[in-house]
């Protein structure tokens, strides 16, 4: 699969599953993302401001297009309620040709 026509699946972390779909919400109705899923709550342990943290997050994956990430990147950021959001991208190597072209299909912006 050609990496600039590809699909990828986007991550980040919240800490209410109000603020997840918000952030699902939106950008599906934007066509930035063909779908989201929201999970959660999951335990989050990491270093924040030189302190060991343990929250509770939820996460959104969202399935995208690599022509719509830039689009999708800058509206996660700012509808974040973090500072320093997680927005993590990885390309989908491999997947079902009809579910590609179902994600392709039904991103429209970027």
């Amino acid at each position: 699969m050609d990496p600039e026509l590809g699909v990828l699946t986007v991550l980040t972390t919240v800490d209410s599953a109000e603020a997840a779909a918000a952030l699902a919400r939106g950008a599906v109705e934007a066509r930035l993302a063909a779908c989201a899923q929201i999970s959660g709550p999951v335990t989050s342990v990491h270093h924040w401001k030189d302190a060991l943290e343990t929250s509770q997050e939820w996460q959104v994956l969202f399935k995208t297009t690599t022509a719509a990430y830039p689009a999708l990147e800058a509206r996660l950021t700012a509808g974040h309620p973090y500072d320093t959001p997680e927005i993590i991208a990885t390309p989908v190597v491999r997947g079902s040709a009809d579910y590609l072209a179902w994600v392709a299909g039904e991103v429209t912006a970027g």
